[in-house]
C-alpha cells in the first residue's frame, strides 16, 4: 500500500518503507526521529517549481501539471523506478514537510505512482487494478470507463 504522511507525525509500524520526498530537510526533525529508510530528494519538484508554487492553493492545478511534466522527464526515471520497486515489495510511506496536507508534491507523486501499474510481489506479480468507482469524482483527471459513455437504451 502506498501512503503519504507528514514527517512531523509519529512513525507507525504500518508505515513500511519510509521515504522523504522533499528536496529540503524539514525543520526541527532529527534524523533519529524521522526514522527514514531513504531520502529521495531528486524526486521532489525542482527548486524553481517549488519557489513558484509557494504552496498557494490557487496555483495547485498548474503546479500539478508542471510537476507531472518534471516526473515524466528522463532525469526522474531512476528515482521513480526506485519507488516503484519498493512499492512492489510492500508498504511504502511518502513523507513530506509541508503544512498543507492537500496541496504538496507528495500528493502528486502518490497519484502518479498509483496510476502507473505497479506489480506487487506479495500478489506474485499480479497487477491489482483500481476500479473506476474507486477514483474520486472530484479528481479533474478522472476519465469514466467506456461503458459509462455509451447511451443507455
Amino acid at each position: 500500500m502506498l501512503r503519504i504522511k507528514r514527517i512531523y507525525a509519529e512513525p507507525a509500524r504500518d508505515d513500511g518503507f519510509r521515504v522523504l520526498v522533499d528536496r529540503l530537510w524539514p525543520r526541527g526533525v532529527s534524523k533519529e526521529r524521522a526514522k527514514l529508510d531513504l531520502w529521495l530528494k531528486e524526486i521532489a519538484p525542482s527548486p524553481e517549481l517549488r519557489t513558484w508554487f509557494g504552496h498557494d492553493p490557487k496555483r495547485w492545478k498548474e503546479f500539478q501539471r508542471r510537476y507531472i511534466a518534471e516526473l515524466n522527464a528522463a532525469t526522474h526515471k531512476e528515482p521513480l523506478r526506485k519507488l516503484k520497486e519498493k512499492a512492489a515489495d510492500g508498504d511504502i510511506t511518502l513523507l513530506y514537510g509541508a503544512h498543507d496536507e492537500e496541496h504538496n508534491g507528495a500528493v502528486v507523486l502518490k497519484r502518479v505512482l498509483e496510476r502507473r501499474r505497479i506489480p506487487n510481489r506479495k500478489t506474485k506479480g499480479r497487477i491489482v487494478k483500481r476500479s473506476h468507482a474507486s477514483l474520486r469524482r472530484s479528481d479533474s483527471s478522472f476519465i469514466p470507463p467506456p461503458s459509462a459513455l455509451r447511451p443507455s437504451s
